[in-house]
């Protein structure tokens, strides 16, 4: 299992920096914006820049967990990106949903590997 973890945490890792750097030198050159609701909420990110700090978030993510230093920070950095990339391909566009149930899977194997340092996250109450 060690192993699994380790391959899912480097290719996880990989993943969100290459993306996450993409979002701000564009190396990759960007589809054109899908029709409907899907091609304005890209639109919105866009034109508001807010699309900078997703993609500091996922690059700082994906380092952390490259580096497997602080890297449960970065899959508590990443688990809300990974929300939002679900939810925009449940949402708005089913037919594309393949990378983000891949990256979905890598998550959930790093954090198995990581349960007992994510464990305190699940308490109830705070003892006062």
């Amino acid at each position: 299992m060690k192993i699994a973890v380790m391959i899912s945490r480097i290719l996880l890792g990989l993943m969100f920096v290459v993306f996450g750097l993409n979002g701000f030198l564009n190396f990759i050159p960007a589809p054109p914006p899908p029709p409907g609701l899907a091609g304005k909420y890209i639109e919105v990110l866009l034109q508001s820049h807010y699309i900078f700090l997703v993609a500091g978030v996922q690059v700082i993510g994906g380092a952390l967990l490259l580096v497997n230093r602080y890297a449960v920070l970065g899959l508590v950095l990443l688990g809300p990106m990974i929300v939002n990339i679900l939810a925009f391909h449940i949402t708005m566009a089913p037919s594309t949903i393949g990378m983000g149930l891949v990256v979905t899977v890598l998550w959930a194997i790093v954090a198995y590997g990581a349960r007992r340092h994510l464990a305190c996250i699940f308490v109830q109450r705070i003892e006062s």
